[in-house]
């Protein structure tokens, strides 16, 4: 049992940002905290969890509760969704860790592309549905209300993923570099990617990435560049957009197929700052591919805050444990109450 009425402290931690929300079993929210990146493979487990901590004492402190002493934790449940917690046994190493800071009766921790998966389901009843997330990079995910779900590693090339903001700037740059140099085709990203810095030539970018004066954290800046350059007919460009969308209806398609949703009235919701920017070329490609694997998924995009969903996740696993029956006994009247007045809140 949590502290003043304190339900469920959502986390949602991405690369550059972690957000957290202290929620009340009314689906109010007590208070709100903001902290930097949550980067366990570079800082370690420990710094990265202290991190989060940050976030949670801002959040505490604005909910007005007192410090965290043993045997009194903020809330019932911590819902945490984490990047870099991409294989079951980094959720759990992560969920021990979170654990151990007494801040829930319990924790949960997922893959972040889960509380966008849930931010996104709007529709009564208990969840149902698959995300997909391109943003700095791609992964996808598929939840039923049983609480079976479908992932993917989701770790890069060794896991066979394609794309994502960092992977298409960097296969802009190598089409670029070639076409200059004679090795590729032409193409205007030749041109347009240095011209984003200000430099004249692929070779002035190619030496300002290597030596500094360009930080190699600017190259998601040229994804932008990328589809204006595709949207004026230039083929290098177009391709790579076209690729973009077959992953992720692949993506979509796999998991709609794993949980036995291909030929059902789904949401695919598409989420990260890719998605999230509806570039024409790119969003209605991936309806039309889509249609011809699953006719009946309605595709959407998330632009609610995934903190949002990582209450609704904390939010719901309270309610099944309460419900007859547990999780498929379906949602009580309460829940509802609490997740529209959740959802009011982050607009």
């Amino acid at each position: 049992m949590g502290v003043a009425g304190a339900a469920v402290l959502a986390v949602d931690a991405g690369n550059s940002k972690t957000d957290v929300a202290l929620i009340g079993y009314d689906g109010a929210v007590l208070g709100t905290g903001r902290a930097g990146g949550f980067q366990p493979p570079r800082v370690g487990v420990e710094a990265a969890v202290d991190v989060l901590g940050q976030a949670v004492a801002e959040a505490v402190a604005a909910a007005g509760l007192p410090a965290c002493v043993p045997g009194a934790p903020y809330a019932a449940r911590v819902s945490a969704c984490l990047a870099n917690a991409d294989l079951p046994v980094e959720e759990r190493r992560l969920a021990r860790a979170l654990q151990e800071r007494g801040w829930g009766a319990t924790t949960d921790v997922r893959n972040d592309t889960f509380a966008i998966l849930r931010a996104g389901l709007t529709e009564p009843g208990p969840p149902r549905g698959v995300a997909v997330v391109c943003g700095a990079g791609i992964n996808c995910v598929g939840l039923l209300p049983d609480g079976r779900t479908a992932r993917f590693p989701a770790l890069g090339v060794i896991s066979g993923d394609w794309g994502g903001g960092g992977g298409l700037a960097e296969e802009s740059l190598w089409w670029a570099a070639r076409a200059e140099d004679g090795r590729g085709g032409p193409t205007e990203l030749a041109s347009a990617l240095p011209a984003h810095f200000g430099l004249a030539s692929m070779a002035e970018l190619i030496e300002a990435l290597h030596l500094g004066p360009v930080p190699r954290r600017r190259i998601h800046e040229l994804v932008p560049v990328l589809f204006a350059v595709a949207a004026g007919g230039d083929a290098v460009a177009s391709a790579l957009v076209e690729r973009q969308a077959e992953e992720v209806v692949a993506l979509a398609s796999v998991a709609l197929g794993r949980l036995g949703l291909l030929e059902e009235a789904v949401p695919v919701l598409l989420g990260g700052s890719v998605l999230a920017a509806r570039h024409p070329a790119l969003n209605g490609r991936i309806e039309e591919l889509l249609a011809h694997r699953a006719p009946r998924a309605r595709v959407s995009v998330v632009t609610a805050p995934p903190v949002l969903g990582a209450g609704l996740l904390g939010l719901d696993a309270l309610d099944a444990a309460d419900a007859p029956g547990g999780r498929a006994g379906g949602v009580t009247g309460a829940a509802h109450a609490a997740e529209a007045k959740l959802r009011a809140h982050f607009g």
